[in-house]
């Protein structure tokens, strides 16, 4: 930890002191450690930035399919679809020009807005992936479940969850319209089980109208990064969300995921199984 400047007469002596500290920790880095300076590196907000572990292979398309997760994963009644109509999912309460006129004091905020409600239309709420990916869509009733594992080898997908985390606050509340009519977006973070080296979840709720009469999209929202790749999971609908789901998606599907990044062949689920 750095400590405020003492009185002057003791500059060149502490230029010295942190040149020492400087010398010591480079030597210690030869060794193996006594574990309490791994505990003050992942402390630091800088360590949120390093892979957990050393590099593992890319992760190929094969890889991405068999890191994703079964209807055994997530229990209740879900039925898994076809991954082209997975694809074709686009709620059309997402779309909608977020008002400038909410944010008088950070503009710069209606943007991040923005690109929420954009990447959650397009399922991409992470970027572009820059390597392999795949997707898994199930079904419960009018509720939806995307589940996505993508690469993003060339892009920092660490970057896209520090902006996850910031959104709560800049657009907690705001208005996007669509055609003249007007829907009001709330933001809220959620809890996610410590899975992973970074998560971040949101509670995302659009109230506007479907079929002429007033309509509420409620979607719990997630990203969970294992070293450069990430899973993604969007999942609820007009029927409100559905936490539990989601969290189970991504307890099985994170140790599904290292599985493949070690060379392995995931655990086969119960349905898989029988």
């Amino acid at each position: 930890m750095s400590r405020r400047p003492s009185r002057s007469v003791r500059v060149v002596a502490s230029a010295l002191a942190a040149g020492s500290l400087l010398t010591t920790a480079a030597c210690s880095d030869d060794g193996a450690g006594d574990g309490s300076r791994a505990s003050d590196v992942s402390a630091s907000p800088l360590a949120r930035k390093q892979p957990s572990s050393s590099p593992s292979p890319a992760l190929t398309e094969a890889g991405a399919q068999a890191a994703l997760i079964t209807e055994a994963d997530i229990e209740d009644d879900w039925t898994q679809v076809k991954d082209t109509e997975a694809e074709s999912w686009h709620d059309s309460l997402l779309i909608g020009t977020v008002d400038v006129s909410d944010f008088l004091t950070a503009k710069a905020d209606a943007a991040d807005c923005q690109r929420l409600l954009d990447s959650l239309f397009d399922d991409d709420l992470l970027g572009r992936p820059s390597g392999a990916s795949a997707l898994r869509g199930f079904e419960q009733g009018d509720s939806r479940l995307l589940y996505q594992v993508a690469a993003y080898d060339r892009t920092d997908p660490q970057d896209s969850l520090d902006w996850m985390a910031t959104l709560p606050q800049k657009c907690d509340q705001f208005t996007a319209t669509d055609n003249g009519e007007e829907r009001t977006v709330q933001v809220i973070e959620t809890s996610l089980p410590d899975v992973g080296d970074a998560r971040e979840g949101l509670l995302v709720t659009v109230k506007g109208t479907a079929d002429d009469a007033p309509a509420t999209l409620t979607l719990e929202v997630a990203a969970v990064r294992v070293g450069a790749d990430a899973i993604t999971v969007t999942a609820g609908g007009l029927d409100g969300a559905e936490e539990d789901s989601v969290k189970e998606a991504l307890k099985t599907g994170t140790q599904r995921l290292k599985d493949v990044q070690a060379g392995k062949t995931p655990a086969a689920s119960p349905s898989e199984i029988e």
